[in-house]
């Protein structure tokens, strides 16, 4: 298969959609929210670019050896598909880490920095719920959720033909075809559909390191069901974030942003994850092009 940022499969999974061209533009991809990487100007703590493996060392698949001191953690969030887990984690250090979406150094702390974080957010999902993963990047955490939690029906969201031929490649090694997907595009994409695909909503939207809560609420509310919950996973800055974002998620129709912990007594340390309800449905203004603002040019005398 071809790892390139001009084809993919717009979407690849159950539902019954054909595949068809992606409705991303080329060249315009950097502009979107991804897991591990963030949008210009936003600082992501998720290490990975989309830069082949710089050092040229050929990864070694140890590195994903589950340490024992977190068996009991990765137990209690895996249950029986904790080999399921431990495949995924593999990939991740082999495949990830050469296609630039794992960074080398991540790779020895794949299980308590990425895995067992992102499936200890599965507590705040309920069952048999629709997910949509936004800025998925190596599947972070939609594809850790599908693994921890086979009840869950998942679309991976993410903008990047690089990235979304690394999630087909995956769902379909590890047999996860009949609960995920995969759609190549722009949250804002999914939201409006495009080429006969969508519009895609979802009980819940999850989103890792990927921007400030007031862009990601504007990405992310819109594909969320009234009622739904935006689950997104944050630093120690969340309360922060909450304070100076506030005002911005309540204008796009959620409501009181909360933390939440994941993982007490289970990992150290918990989670945290920002959890928006989506109580209003409103109507968000669109962008106007640069053309359309320019046109009457400017005030005579300025």
């Amino acid at each position: 298969m071809t790892h390139d940022d001009t084809t993919a499969d717009t979407v690849s999974g159950p539902g019954g959609t054909p595949p068809g061209p992606s409705p991303a533009r080329p060249g315009s991809a950097d502009e979107v929210p991804r897991a591990g990487a963030a949008p210009s100007g936003v600082t992501a703590p998720v290490p990975g670019d989309d830069s082949p493996h710089p050092t040229g060392e050929v990864p070694d698949p140890a590195a994903a050896t589950l340490p024992p001191e977190l068996a009991e953690a990765a137990r209690a969030l895996f249950g029986d598909r904790i080999d399921l887990a431990a495949a995924y984690a593999e990939v991740l250090a082999t495949d990830g880490v050469v296609r630039g979406l794992i960074g080398p150094r991540e790779a020895p702390r794949i299980w308590d920095r990425h895995l067992l974080n992102c499936a200890a957010v599965a507590e705040r999902i309920p069952p048999d719920a629709s997910v949509l993963d936004v800025g998925s990047g190596a599947g972070l955490p939609g594809l850790v959720l599908a693994i921890a939690r086979p009840d869950l029906t998942v679309t991976l969201v993410e903008p990047l033909a690089r990235r979304t031929s690394f999630l087909v490649e995956v769902v379909e090694e590890l047999g996860l075809a009949k609960t995920v997907r995969v759609f190549r595009g722009r949250a804002e994409e999914a939201a409006t559909g495009s080429t006969g695909v969508g519009p895609f909503s979802a009980d819940v939207v999850t989103a890792r390191a990927v921007a400030p809560l007031d862009r990601l609420a504007a990405w992310c509310l819109p594909l969320t069901v009234r009622g739904g919950r935006l689950v997104a996973m944050k630093g120690v800055s969340a309360a922060e974030e909450i304070a100076e974002h506030a005002e911005a998620v309540a204008k796009l129709g959620g409501g009181e942003p909360s933390v939440q912990l994941c993982g007490v007594g289970v990992i150290e340390p918990p989670a945290t994850v920002v959890e928006i309800v989506r109580e209003r449905v409103v109507n968000q203004p669109r962008v106007k092009s640069a053309a359309k603002r320019s046109r009457g040019g400017r005030r005579r005398g300025r």
